[in-house]
């Protein structure tokens, strides 16, 4: 006889342009050691950042540079309720693209979902043994295929941002 597995959708709660990184990992170690990541490849950096424990207490760890981003961190990662996810904001002048390998670097971390400032969902998977995150939605669908119009404003937005292509 199999359990009832149920999925349903959970709407990240954050700002319009607030960046966001989701993924999953394996420890309570992960808080502190993405805290020391961060910190450490970024000075001056503002993060919050809520990990969901899967066993013993079932905790929402928290850790961050910023009371609001953290709080916004503890509330997201309530919400997912997936054992050993996280999800951590990144204030301003910090993007993913800035923090993105170091946080995979980590060795707690298993998997990313999103690194993202976009409208998101997370996709969670329900049994009486617990939650996971199946996936997420980001953004939204494309309207279109870019025109040459298009790529020439894409590459002056990455020169605008200070890369160059």
């Amino acid at each position: 006889m199999s359990s009832p597995f149920t999925t349903s959708l959970v709407d990240i709660d954050k700002p319009a342009d607030q960046n966001c990184i989701i993924g999953t990992t394996h420890f309570i170690k992960t808080v502190d050691d993405i805290h020391e990541a961060l910190v450490s490849s970024v000075p001056g950096i503002k993060f919050g950042l809520g990990f969901c424990e899967a066993s013993g207490d079932r905790l929402v760890r928290y850790s961050g540079t910023d009371d609001a981003l953290t709080e916004l961190a503890k509330k997201n990662a309530l919400s997912i309720a997936c054992g050993h996810s996280f999800i951590l904001f990144l204030g301003p002048p910090t993007f993913p693209v800035h923090v993105l390998n170091t946080i995979k670097m980590v060795p707690e971390v298993c998997t990313i979902y999103c690194a993202t400032a976009n409208e998101l969902q997370v996709i969670v998977g329900e049994s009486p043994k617990g939650r996971c995150i199946m996936g997420v939605i980001d953004g939204q669908t494309p309207l279109g295929v870019e025109s040459e119009k298009d790529i020439q404003a894409r590459r002056e937005l990455l020169k605008d941002f200070g890369y160059k292509l």
